[in-house]
């Protein structure tokens, strides 16, 4: 089927606009491909340190250089649920490439934190910057230049985004990316969301809430509602780098123990010493790229993809932007009602036809691109299945044909909504996005007198004082990536919750960020520029009258002209968020990091060198002309 009229000029819109530096990325995977980067060009000093460690039978097959090596970059640990059942994967993988004839190592470890945990917390102000730290970490792993390809385990927040960042610095290695799966349901969704409105309004205490969070959040595996670390997941199936319909697949079971073992003999068919070459740069293309947002769209994802898409497609020589999000969203229909957008969870939505009904639904409707590559070959097409044991033997066969269930999940021709409920807002206070998948119709427009607040605590403090209750949008300023590291605000989502049920007209416009949890009120987030790289909203004063439109695209401060030109913003002494848990050693990425439509990263585009040989031999950095 050809692809949609909008899908298909958004996508050469993407293909022109990054041609210069997906160019310079594509010859400088090709000539790290050519200078034979792996262990030949390793001198006997070298490859002895790399497998000193190893079982006598291992390190003679490295020596011969006849076996592939894979590497294993994990991200466990066992204080995140979902990144618990790591622990045991890479024993699964050593043994499974052992007996396909190559070697696995556990080549690093990387960071990674929860975001739950931190959530309303100073450690909440490292979030977004652990991605690049990750990324980091990531080619510290892979930097001994001893693998012919490696295994990614992540599933959370700013985990995966950063483990394929650093893959992508490394694309001339296949990649694959290895899931934990979700957690079994707990309390329901909406019971949770009740309880904490209540303890909110002060009717219930700590351990009734405590009781109320335990039951959701019980065991093992992912979170069970569709925040950002799910949203990773289908991004993974979208982009082809998983094996089709492994994301919701819970830990610790038969099933996911043999997708485990799979997805390490797959990562060792694709080497460059086989015929089946895949290197993670070819398969993170601009085509792959347009089938993740669309995918992150008809699902009613995360809104910090509007960050991590623009990230990762950057370190691929890919220049996306948010107007790419607002273009796809008219026409791409949403087919899933997961938490926060419904009351299913993942585990509903898997049972329902999962992510290979998405695909292909969306495929069938000529809104994702057939041919762009992915772990298993040449077509997306392979992906639209799910997983089976036969035996000990993993076998896929085509997603169901009917949805499970239609008030989870829906065929693209029958959708719950005709677009994917993400917009672009601008106006005189900047660019922002918004979901409004989950905002019933009669919030998508909001005009009231504006309440300036410079934290968290600040709104909170004066909801518990009684000074919200009325019509108002929080202007929530100085949040952003260089203020204060653009932390998430879901701390004040009860609050607004409330103010909003009882019937006032609310919303939120901030700097910082709202993420896959984005529920029912109104946000306008991530604006930029941020304030302190002299973006208008720290401009807004108590009182001024702000209009937000997500049916017009619209985010105004209605103040006359010449009053909001003769404005300065105000002076906010931040040192109190810049010191602290930490936060005096990410000072770097404050100074460096670059606006929230650019992914709010820490590094550039690959710069476009005139000649990437001799730059590769050079000892002096090259100048770019970019």
């Amino acid at each position: 089927m050809s692809v949609q009229a909008s899908v298909a000029k958004v996508t050469e819109r993407i293909v022109a606009r990054s041609q210069p530096y997906r160019s310079a990325y594509l010859a400088r995977l090709e000539h790290a491909r050519r200078q034979d980067v792996q262990r030949g060009a390793l001198s006997c000093t070298n490859l002895a340190h790399g497998f000193a460690a190893f079982p006598t039978n291992d390190k003679l097959r490295l020596k011969q250089d006849k076996s592939s090596s894979v590497a294993i970059v994990s991200s466990y640990n066992d204080m995140l649920s979902a990144h618990q059942p790591f622990e045991r994967y890479p024993q699964i993988i050593k043994d499974a490439v052992h007996a396909a004839g190559g070697v696995a190592q556990f080549a690093g470890g990387t960071p990674a934190m929860c975001d739950g945990v931190t959530q309303g917390q100073p450690g909440m102000e490292l979030s977004l910057f652990s991605r690049d730290a990750i990324a980091m970490a990531t080619a510290i792993a892979l930097s001994h230049n001893m693998f012919d390809a490696a295994v990614y385990l992540g599933i959370c927040d700013k985990i995966v985004p950063g483990l394929l960042i650093g893959a992508l610095h490394f694309g001339h290695l296949p990649a694959v990316f290895i899931p934990g799966g979700p957690m079994t349901s707990g309390m329901t969704n909406k019971e949770k969301v009740k309880i904490r409105q209540l303890y909110a309004e002060g009717k219930i205490g700590r351990a009734e809430l405590l009781e109320a969070e335990a039951k959701s959040y019980h065991s093992a595996g992912t979170c069970t509602f569709y925040g950002t670390a799910n949203s990773n997941q289908m991004l993974m199936e979208a982009l082809g780098l998983h094996l089709p319909g492994s994301a919701f697949i819970t830990p610790n079971t038969p099933l996911r123990d043999a997708l485990t073992a799979e997805a390490a003999r797959q990562a060792l068919k694709i080497t460059d010493r086989g015929n089946q070459y895949l290197p993670v740069g070819h398969v993170v293309s601009e085509k792959s790229i347009v089938n993740a947002i669309v995918t992150l769209l008809a699902t009613g994802g995360s809104t910090n993809h509007t960050l991590h898409l623009v990230a990762i497609a950057k370190a691929a020589g890919i220049v996306i932007d948010w107007n790419d999000f607002d273009a796809l969203s008219a026409v791409v229909p949403l087919v899933t009602r997961i938490y926060p957008n419904g009351d299913a969870d993942v585990n509903h939505f898997h049972a329902a036809g999962g992510t290979g009904f998405v695909i292909r639904e969306l495929l069938d409707a000529g809104l994702m691109h057939e041919d762009v590559k992915t772990i298993l070959g040449g077509s997306l097409r392979a992906h639209c299945a799910e997983p089976f044991l036969d035996g000990e033997a993993v076998v896929f066969k085509p997603a169901p044909a009917v949805s499970g269930d239609d008030s989870v999940l829906r065929t693209a021709t029958a959708p719950f909504s005709a677009d994917g409920g993400l917009r672009l807002l601008t106006g005189n206070l900047g660019r922002s996005v918004i979901k409004i998948s989950a905002v019933k119709k009669e919030h998508w427009v909001v005009q009231a007198p504006a309440v300036v607040f410079h934290s968290q605590e600040a709104f909170m403090k004066a909801f518990r004082a009684g000074e919200l209750d009325r019509d108002f949008v929080a202007v929530l300023s100085h949040q952003g990536p260089r203020a204060n590291g653009m932390p998430e605000l879901h701390a004040l989502t009860p609050a607004l919750g409330i103010l909003q049920d009882a019937g006032r007209h609310v919303a939120l416009v901030t700097d910082g960020r709202m993420s896959g949890a984005s529920g029912k009120v109104p946000a306008a987030i991530h604006v930029t520029p941020e304030v302190l790289a002299g973006g208008p909203l720290g401009l807004v004063r108590d009182g001024d009258m702000i209009r937000m439109d997500a049916e017009q695209g619209i985010l105004e401060a209605l103040v006359p002209a010449e009053e909001w030109a003769q404005r300065q913003p105000l002076a906010i002494d931040l040192t109190a968020n810049h010191v602290g848990m930490g936060r005096e050693l990410f000072a770097m990425f404050r100074t460096t990091v670059s606006a929230a439509e650019e992914g709010a990263t820490s590094f550039g585009l690959p710069p476009v060198l005139h000649n990437p040989e001799a730059a590769a031999h050079s000892e002096q950095p090259q100048k770019a002309t970019i």
